[in-house]
């Protein structure tokens, strides 16, 4: 017989504590998410009334069993890092389960179930703020990142919205990701191909995208019914959660006030329309800030893990493997590497292994394709990048900028030149202030876009160079120098953003 310690330390006893209420309101969510798997299943599998009826009898009681074991664990976790106990954690979240039930109102008229994408989009978003609003009462950090990413998202999204309304778009025929203006806005360029390669899988240049982000594209139109929506989700939570990891990367080596400002600058940074757009920026910052976070931690295997994501997800996530393993090298578990070779010996090199395997495996995906492991790097001549020494890149713009007769070209030739400087100046300050771990990546980062004979969208490289971001933060310690910062962003973050919802190529 299980001790009175034990059984209190099961889930049941627990949730039944933490009142009947909200045990029904969890109950009520896990049958509306089984349900909607079910519609998902029916919706898209050509199944016989037998199969259907099964997939509904386990749909229900699966979500409800799903969405109970899920808040208690959630309340668990919440419970420990607030300070609070787990019957009150579990009572604050139930809450934010009865969002969910907003899934409904894509039936209801005068919508239609042509609208239950966007219902399912809206419940996750209510599910994800009213979790977020508990928690940034208890937690100082969520707070902090939670304020800075409302306050610059919204500004964003309410200028690209209003850009894409009162100005004309850029004249041509343009792609439509979306037949909704307002959920257009975000699909400009690139984010096409992603769509595209989510709803059709790769063909002709898509393969120099890599998969990572367009199969979760794919993964949660699933549940949204929508593309476009699906993108803008994962791109947001992946931001929100990449701020929260960088403000603690920079808060354990620093201080709290150098966070909040690495976080702020990397938010309103030029370039940061790209972190809500349906592009890999935020994906890739989420992963490649993580994997930094444990790689100072010394958790090696959760850093490779992160890292073979992040190679998966664009192609300069495999340079995070030199950072690791010189964070390894100078670590005490380097020293002690043949004295305890599984801890500091072998799980330093499975965790540094992890990385480049994410290359490795979109490499072995195209040889079986297309007989050629490095066609995501050769289909790159379509947008006329090569392999060339990185000087080649800067002479090559400059030669292009003396040439240029038409002033939008000019324009955006003399950016790219700009943001390039700034990310080579910000690199030769930060090999005299910051650790080599920081710089080295900072180093190749900036050397491998370069190496294709183009500047091509570096100022939206430079976005997701987040060591370049920590220097800022260090340098906003003083007054004139953050007014500087800020001065210099906002009003091109302003200009970008209108730029991009207009259909005019900016990075």
């Amino acid at each position: 017989m299980a001790s009175p310690t034990a059984a209190s330390s099961l889930p049941f006893p627990r949730v039944a504590r933490a009142g009947l209420a909200p045990l029904i309101a969890v109950a009520a969510a896990g049958v509306t998410v089984g349900f909607f798997a079910f519609y998902a299943f029916v919706s898209r599998v050509h199944a016989s009334p037998l199969a259907a009826e099964l997939v509904f009898l386990i749909s229900l009681p699966a979500g409800v069993a799903g969405a109970l074991a899920a808040w208690h664990a959630y309340g668990v976790y919440f419970a420990r890092r607030a300070g609070i106990s787990v019957e009150q954690a579990l009572w604050l979240d139930a809450v934010s389960w009865l969002m969910l039930l907003v899934m409904w109102v894509g039936f209801l008229r005068p919508f239609g179930a042509g609208a239950t994408g966007r219902g399912i989009a809206v419940a996750l978003c209510a599910f994800a703020f009213v979790k977020l609003f508990a928690a940034a009462r208890y937690n100082r950090t969520v707070r902090d990142v939670s304020l800075t990413f409302l306050v610059t998202r919204v500004a964003i999204i309410v200028i690209a919205e209003l850009a894409a309304v009162v100005i004309a778009q850029r004249p041509g025929l343009h792609v439509a990701t979306s037949s909704n203006p307002a959920l257009a806005v975000w699909g400009r360029w690139d984010a096409v191909h992603y769509i595209e390669i989510a709803v059709g899988g790769y063909y002709g240049t898509d393969m120099a995208f890599f998969p990572l982000y367009p199969l979760l594209i794919a993964l949660l139109a699933k549940l949204t019914g929508n593309h476009l929506i699906a993108g803008l989700l994962i791109s947001n939570a992946a931001l929100f959660f990449g701020l929260l990891f960088f403000y603690k990367l920079v808060e354990h080596q620093y201080t709290r006030a150098v966070a909040q400002r690495a976080i702020f600058y990397i938010s309103i940074f030029p370039t940061a329309i790209y972190f809500s757009a349906a592009y890999t920026e935020s994906l890739f910052f989420a992963l490649t800030v993580a994997s930094f976070y444990y790689i100072r931690e010394h958790k090696w295997l959760a850093a490779g893990i992160l890292g073979f994501f992040a190679a998966l997800t664009r192609v300069e996530g495999v340079l995070l493997a030199v950072p690791m393993a010189l964070e390894w090298a100078s670590s005490p578990a380097a020293k002690s590497a043949l004295e305890y070779p599984v801890d500091n010996l072998l799980r330093p090199l499975a965790g540094i292994a992890l990385i480049p395997l994410g290359l490795a495996t979109y490499m072995g995906y195209l040889w079986v394709l297309r007989g050629d492991p490095l066609y995501f790097s050769h289909v790159q001549v379509n947008w006329n990048r090569h392999l060339a020494p990185p000087w080649q890149s800067i002479t090559h713009t400059i030669k292009m900028l003396g040439q240029a007769t038409n002033g939008v070209v000019a324009a955006n030739l003399f950016i790219e030149l700009a943001f390039t400087a700034l990310m080579l100046v910000a690199l030769a300050i930060a090999i005299r202030r910051l650790s080599a771990t920081y710089w080295s990546y900072m180093a190749l980062s900036i050397l491998v876009p370069m190496s294709t004979s183009s500047l091509m969208s570096m100022p939206r490289f430079a976005l997701v160079l987040f060591p370049m971001f920590v220097l800022f933060a260090l340098w906003g310690a003083r007054p004139s120098l953050n007014n500087a910062i800020v001065a210099f962003s906002l009003p091109l973050l302003g200009l970008f953003t209108v730029l991009f919802a207009d259909w005019y190529w900016v990075a």
